[in-house]
């Protein structure tokens, strides 16, 4: 069974512009490939989901989606790390398009996309940690069982009560390795 880190992208791993698709849209939090290669130089292994009802609200394709994930995985992998999977929910359950307009079990709060990722390559939550930056990330990961709930503060208004939801609370993933690795 593996540990993983769990990344929310949106906020996260890129600086949150809103709806990004684009290579040169896409703007990386500082210090992000550093943070990554020291998890997992820790032997965590990473694992991105992220919501994009972008896609349901025909801001943007599926493939294109698909190409900026394969961008951004390549950009990793110049810094020496392997992202072992990405999943992402399209839908939104009242601002879509009729082929996305649905409630699903994938779309944060709910834990679809983890426990995919869980059941698919053999994760043992209990090991895991789940980064993100709104309360439907640390909800999904609270659902999935995953062990170490991780809030950023990326620039993103939430109410206080969401840190009650965090293990740990940080202003950015470039903190994480001090706070988790350390100890």
């Amino acid at each position: 069974m593996s540990k993983v880190l769990f990344l929310d992208r949106d906020g996260v791993v890129n600086i949150d512009h809103g709806y990004v698709y684009k290579p040169e849209e896409f703007e990386f939090v500082p210090g992000v490939f550093e943070a990554c290669k020291s998890f997992s130089d820790a032997g965590y292994k990473i694992v991105v989901v992220t919501n994009q009802s972008g896609i349901g609200r025909g801001y943007y394709s599926e493939q294109d989606f698909y190409n900026l994930t394969e961008w951004m995985k390549g950009e990793f992998l110049r810094h020496s790390v392997t992202i072992l999977d990405v999943y992402f929910c399209p839908h939104h359950p009242s601002k879509a398009e009729p082929a996305y307009l649905q409630e699903c079990n994938c779309r944060k709060p709910a834990p679809g996309m983890l426990l995919q990722a869980i059941d698919e390559h053999q994760i043992d939550p209990s090991q895991s940690i789940m980064v993100g930056d709104k309360l439907g990330d640390l909800i999904a990961a609270e659902r999935a069982n995953i062990a170490t709930r991780v809030l950023v503060r990326s620039g993103q208004s939430y109410a206080e009560s969401t840190e009650q939801h965090a293990d740990v609370v940080c202003e950015s993933l470039a903190e994480l390795p001090a706070l988790i690795l350390q100890s």
